[in-house]
């Protein structure tokens, strides 16, 4: 599954979680410039910023790219793991708890007594991931999940991602279906040979190409 749009609304994300981080990266970065994990991150900024604009940047100059880059709504794996460690500051004094649709819980509780697997993949970070349903207004759903995927294993509109998780999870191709509401993901993840459907949230943008459904309780796979 994917989250925004599909598990959780498109406005926490863009109302509640880009602004905490855009709020707190700048403090973040410069607190913990000398942390690996921290410096590796922004050697990747630099990597791109010089790959693509032949500019080398210094440390304030990666913090106002990365701010650029939330502004955009850039899937930067470098972005989206800085943001994962915002956010847990976030969630652990609770600022907020992760959004989760009402149809959510219970079509996942129903798959999972019928022996159906649940995953995620999404273009935020894996921290990012566990800590939005670990923290959700549901409770901690982690324990319904056995798989995370981010831009790591691949970008989510590449049919290469989705083999690659294929081969992650070990099963066919064709007993995996992927959630979402975006029809490039659809395309990429039925051409590595998976079932797609999407979800018809307030706001998407209905495919012509794919099955839809406008919540998980439609979606019959028992």
């Amino acid at each position: 599954m994917d989250i925004e749009g599909t598990t959780t609304s498109i406005e926490f994300v863009h109302k509640i979680l880009f602004p905490y981080a855009t709020k707190h990266l700048s403090a973040f970065v410069r607190r913990n410039l000398t942390e690996f994990t921290i410096a590796q991150e922004l050697a990747s900024v630099r990597k791109t910023v010089q790959d693509e604009e032949n500019i080398t940047l210094d440390e304030e100059g990666c913090i106002q790219k990365l701010l650029e880059w939330i502004e955009s709504d850039r899937k930067h794996t470098a972005l989206k793991t800085l943001q994962g460690y915002l956010w847990r500051e976030g969630y652990e004094t609770q600022q907020y708890r992760g959004h989760l649709y009402d149809d959510v819980l219970p079509a996942w509780k129903k798959w999972i007594a019928h022996g159906i697997t649940l995953g995620i993949y999404s273009s935020g970070s894996v921290e990012a991931q566990k800590l939005l349903f670990g923290h959700s207004e549901a409770g901690d759903l982690t324990p319904y999940l056995s798989s995370y995927f981010d831009t790591k294993i691949g970008h989510k509109r590449e049919s290469d991602s989705y083999r690659n998780i294929q081969k992650a999870i070990a099963l066919p191709p064709k007993e995996i279906l992927f959630l979402s509401d975006i029809e490039a993901e659809l395309d990429a993840a039925k051409e590595a040979g998976f079932q797609a459907i999407q979800l018809l949230r307030p706001g998407n943008t209905p495919s012509p190409k794919h099955q839809k459904v406008f919540d998980f309780s439609e979606i019959d796979i028992v």
